[in-house]
């Protein structure tokens, strides 16, 4: 638990220098910094974060509860716009199979996992997006998992170094679905 309470202050203390920096910036267009994406350079920062610490739970993280709970998280931070066009269905596959924590897993079986939720969602967005959020809660049992799960979530949507309102809206559902604080990652 303690590791949690650290990502927790690191993040907190992430977002106090990002609004002091647009704060002491003066700011420009809404005050955002040029090049910043939805929450300035600390977006950034807290995705490479999430993203060490996951990988430092690796060994931990080998269940088929966190395995399915991250491809359905996958899917909907995907979809989060209601449409997937091939390519970027393509390039999220691709940054799922080069995560290093879900190398615990082969390949096909994410690749499968993955698609199946993708399709789901394409094919009827309100029962996709139900099924997705139901498989993504069974992960709730094991606290560890429920927040790895957001946090491959958060390195997913943020791998383009901006986090998409809807795709906060995603995480912060599937905060709600496994019972994390949607505070704990700045959403």
């Amino acid at each position: 638990m303690a590791m949690w309470d650290r990502i927790k202050e690191q993040a907190k203390g992430l977002q106090q220098q990002s609004q002091g920096a647009g704060q002491a910036s003066g700011g420009t267009a809404g005050g955002r910094q040029p090049g910043a994406g939805a929450g300035g350079g600390s977006k950034e920062k807290l995705v490479g974060l999430l993203k060490s610490q996951l990988g430092s739970l690796k060994t931990e993280l080998k269940s088929g509860a966190y395995r399915d709970a991250s491809m359905a998280m996958c899917a909907l931070v995907a979809a989060a716009d209601g449409s997937v066009d091939p390519a970027e269905r393509q390039h999220v596959e691709s940054l799922v199979l080069q995560n290093d924590v879900l190398q615990n897993f082969p390949p096909e079986q994410l690749r499968q996992r993955f698609n199946k939720h993708v399709d789901q969602l394409m094919f009827n967005f309100p029962q996709g997006r139900a099924d997705a959020l139901q498989e993504i809660a069974k992960a709730a049992k094991k606290p560890v998992e429920a927040k790895a799960v957001v946090q491959t979530g958060f390195v997913i949507a943020g791998a383009d170094g901006y986090i998409a309102p809807a795709e906060a809206q995603v995480l912060r559902e599937a905060c709600t679905a496994l019972g994390v604080s949607p505070q704990e990652f700045g959403l």
